[in-house]
């Protein structure tokens, strides 16, 4: 077997950076050949061991990094959590917007610790030598390359719903690190609460300036819950929960005032 390609992350030295679609351009300093997710991909092992697996990695390990990490290199706050309480003995969905490549798969766990969260990935997260192996039982739920795997990625988020864990996604889909402003994303994955009958949450993380440091500290505002519409057909009512969770996370971002990395639209850029 071919060994995969990986190159490690550089190191973020970069102050502008030109763009040509919100949507689909990604910015991830990270080299990654994926592995293909088809439907020999197992997204849930129940077995004891798996169990204890996931406890070491998740608890006992990635806890207190995601602190330290979260902490000292962000000075991480979270706003409003608070709203969660409520919601702690059933599973739902947080959708957050995606700034850091290592930074987001820690910040979730630190918003409500008791409860574990799984997030939905691109399959690069699973294909880091060494590191993919763990990323699994870290909460990784890759996303499926074929329609048989995505059955089974389905029933996954079903059974973790059903767990009253917590699922996160990306919606933007694409990594902009430092990205002060929130960008358009589909309502593709908005149908999974409206499937699974389950309440959504979304955070925020802005970047706001620090009294003694040209480094930003990151600020995570909570919001929610949000439940779709059901007076509304399907189609509508996906694209609503979506629009009322996009306005509030633009809201929130309004309070990012550090820009690390100023972002240009190409054709901007000419004129």
């Amino acid at each position: 077997m071919a060994k995969r390609h990986y190159e490690k992350p550089k190191r973020e030295t970069r102050k502008v950076i030109y763009y040509e679609n919100e949507l689909t351009d990604e910015f991830s300093t990270a080299v990654i050949e994926p592995i293909k997710i088809d439907k020999d991909y197992v997204y849930v092992r129940k077995s004891l061991f798996r169990r204890f697996t996931h406890f070491f990695w998740y608890r006992i390990v990635a806890h207190p990094i995601a602190f330290f990490y979260t902490k000292c290199k962000f000075r991480h706050k979270i706003v409003n959590a608070q709203v969660l309480k409520p919601y702690r003995g059933q599973g739902y969905f947080l959708y957050g917007n995606h700034t850091q490549d290592l930074g987001d798969a820690f910040m979730p766990n630190m918003i409500e610790k008791r409860k574990d969260k799984y997030i939905i990935v691109h399959p690069n997260n699973v294909s880091i030598p060494a590191v993919g192996r763990v990323a699994p039982s870290l909460g990784a739920i890759p996303l499926p390359d074929d329609r048989a795997a995505y059955r089974n990625f389905l029933a996954a988020i079903e059974y973790r719903i059903q767990q009253k864990k917590a699922v996160v996604v990306y919606p933007e889909a694409h990594i902009w690190p430092y990205y002060t402003k929130i960008r358009p994303f589909p309502d593709t994955s908005f149908y999974y609460p409206i499937k699974y009958g389950a309440p959504v949450f979304c955070f925020t993380n802005t970047y706001q300036k620090r009294k003694h440091s040209e480094k930003p500290q990151i600020v995570t505002y909570v919001d929610g819950p949000f439940f779709p519409d059901d007076s509304l057909p399907l189609r509508e009512r996906t694209a609503d929960l979506r629009n009322r969770v996009y306005e509030t996370m633009c809201r929130r971002a309004e309070a990012s005032d550090c820009v690390v990395i100023q972002y240009i639209k190409k054709e901007e850029s000419r004129e």
